[in-house]
């Protein structure tokens, strides 16, 4: 099994992986296969483009602007280059116009209010996550139709994909991935090829990277921390009300003006440590909640643990330098990539263990690598921080990435650190195995009830104040 850093990782906007990038990446799948079909055989001068969005992208669509992500998929536009400006003009002219003109395309006919339908029915059965777009002949007939599932960290599968897939199994997948040289699909996996070549995790994962074609790997590692540190930068500058009407404020400019002011007046208490470690992971949060450019990390829902456990490594850590830093991106990713492929890092299918458990069991693994931990201790980490998320339910009110999201990844944040500090005083010998924590986060999530999985119709979501 291999699953690259940079899909681990992917720059995009806010405020949700699996509603926003997804559906985005999506939409855009689809434009290129109408582009093949009409290439292939006559199409008439206009086409009329609909979609539908069913099960967890219906119930906290608005809220995630899942329907604007849709818009501007079909308009063009890709979540990891998006220009906000470029993106409101192009808005703005399909109000005007009601349709948008492609090369290699008829003119496509589309009024988001009349041709997107929110459908509160049953998902559909492959995953929560599901959308169907289509394009129609002005007479009514579909020229296609196409299913798409949006699977978590802005992976996208089509139906086809998705029933292969599975059909296939995760022996099978990893499997077809033994090209790589150290493709492991489980963490007894990856410890067994590390003890055997005496490598290191993210020592395995360069290897892999390397074997799959990544040319300036370190450069490209440097580029993905120099994201999520910009993103940090400008949560900690933001001021204001975050979008959507729940009146959330941001508070990471503030906390963090008072941290400096604290900083060498002799008036911090030892757990003042913790507030920087939130603060990193808020400001980002309150970023992703705006719409602004994060990195999936590996959901934007959870987009601020490893990075505030990144900031917290290099500005408070004795030792640190950018190796470690590509040391620990590295191991994160190699964390997150068993994870997604032996459970799921999406709060849709399992609740918000999938999603912030997940980034802090990430965390908690590069944090351990980039100070020195073997690959027992690191693993170690994984499933300290893991375990302590189990349960952990997906209930943001009015379907908004904001309450309780924005605190919860400060949380995760904390909880990283201490679970790395937790096994860097063991030897790495422990009851329970990061594979077994992993399996019990899937089970969880398939006996979790659907009111817990990102639909806001259960927890937190319906327990809010009324005032």
């Amino acid at each position: 099994m291999f699953l690259s850093t940079f899909e681990i990782f992917k720059i995009g906007v806010g405020p949700s992986s699996s509603h926003t990038i997804g559906p985005m990446v999506a939409a855009a799948r689809f434009l290129g296969e109408l582009r093949d079909i009409v290439a292939r055989s006559p199409a008439p001068a206009q086409l009329v483009a609909q979609a539908s969005l069913h099960g967890s992208l219906a119930f906290t669509g608005r809220g995630h602007k899942t329907d604007r992500a849709v818009v501007l998929g079909l308009l063009g536009f890709s979540p990891d280059t998006l220009e906000p400006d470029e993106a409101e003009r192009a808005e703005a002219a399909l109000r005007e116009s009601g349709g948008v003109a492609h090369a290699g395309l008829p003119w496509l006919s589309f009024q988001p209010d009349r041709d997107i339908r929110f459908d509160y029915g049953p998902p559909l059965p492959a995953h929560p996550n599901g959308l169907v777009l289509g394009a129609l002949t002005p007479d009514g007939a579909t020229l296609l139709s196409r299913t798409y599932f949006s699977v978590g960290g802005g992976f996208v599968l089509s139906a086809e994909e998705i029933e292969a897939e599975r059909a296939r199994g995760p022996r099978a997948a990893a499997t077809a991935q033994s090209a790589h040289p150290y493709a492991f699909a489980t963490a007894a996996d990856m410890l067994a090829m590390g003890a055997r070549s005496g490598l290191s995790i993210a020592g395995m994962k360069r290897a892999n990277e390397i074997a799959a074609g990544a040319a300036d790997l370190d450069a490209r590692l440097d580029r993905l921390w120099a994201a999520m540190d910009a993103c940090i930068a400008r949560g900690l500058r933001q001021e204001g009300v975050l979008p959507g009407g729940l009146q959330v404020r941001r508070r990471a400019p503030h906390i963090h003006r008072q941290l400096l002011a604290e900083r060498g007046a002799n008036i911090q208490q030892p757990h003042v440590v913790n507030d920087w470690i939130a603060v990193y992971a808020m400001a980002v949060n309150e970023e992703n909640a705006a719409g602004g450019r994060v990195v999936t990390a590996p959901t934007n829902g959870a987009a601020g643990v490893v990075p505030a456990v990144i900031r917290y490594y290099r500005d408070h850590c004795i030792g640190a330098d950018a190796a470690g830093i590509r040391t620990f991106l590295l191991t994160a990713a190699a964390i997150g990539g068993l994870i997604k492929h032996n459970a799921s890092i999406s709060g849709a299918e399992v609740g918000c263990q999938g999603e912030v458990g997940s980034a802090s069991a990430m965390a908690a693994a590069g944090l351990s690598a980039a100070l020195g931990g073997t690959n027992e201790q690191i693993e170690n980490a994984a499933e300290i921080a893991l375990e302590h998320h189990l349960g952990m339910t997906c209930d943001p009110a009015n379907g908004l990435v904001q309450v309780p999201c924005i605190e919860r990844n400060g949380l995760g944040a904390i909880k990283a650190v201490s679970a790395a500090s937790l096994a860097l005083r063991g030897d790495g010998r422990h009851f329970m195995p990061l594979d077994n924590c992993i399996e019990t986060m899937r089970q969880t999530g398939l006996d979790m009830n659907l009111k817990y999985k990102e639909t806001s119709t259960g927890g937190l979501a319906v327990n809010l104040p009324e005032c």
